[in-house]
């Protein structure tokens, strides 16, 4: 496993690249005690299923640009849910009627918030 500060590193470059294809709605959760494996679960929004791949494209081009692993990849092809899974940081971009339905905000409710600080400014702001 990872040290939590590179799982924190991994998350600021993962939505940073969703920011800048226009991700939404980001929310990062510290799911390290339900879950031994994984320290973070990143959710993000897309507005329609190019935005999703693109938005899943970019995080993942990036994290790999970082040095960074891909452990494994789903719903690339479908494009209303894709998951990224990088070890540490496993990332969830959806379609916002996934989102809504799936509603993993409200599952993982327990879990504390991980701040996140966006470095890129996103388009329109």
């Amino acid at each position: 496993m990872q040290s939590p500060e590179t799982a924190e590193e991994m998350l600021q470059l993962a939505a940073d690249a969703a920011a800048s294809k226009g991700g939404e709605d980001l929310i990062a959760l510290n799911v390290s005690e339900p879950l031994p494996l994984v320290d973070i679960f990143l959710l993000v929004t897309g507005n329609s299923e190019r935005n999703v791949a693109a938005i899943a494209d970019e995080i993942e081009d990036r994290l790999i640009e970082s040095g960074h692993k891909r452990v494994r990849r789903e719903g690339r092809a479908e494009a209303r849910w894709v998951l990224l899974d990088f070890g540490d940081l496993i990332v969830h971009v959806f379609h916002q009627e996934e989102r809504v339905y799936y509603g993993l905000e409200r599952l993982w409710k327990d879990c504390p918030v991980v701040p996140i600080h966006l470095t890129e400014t996103v388009a329109g702001e």
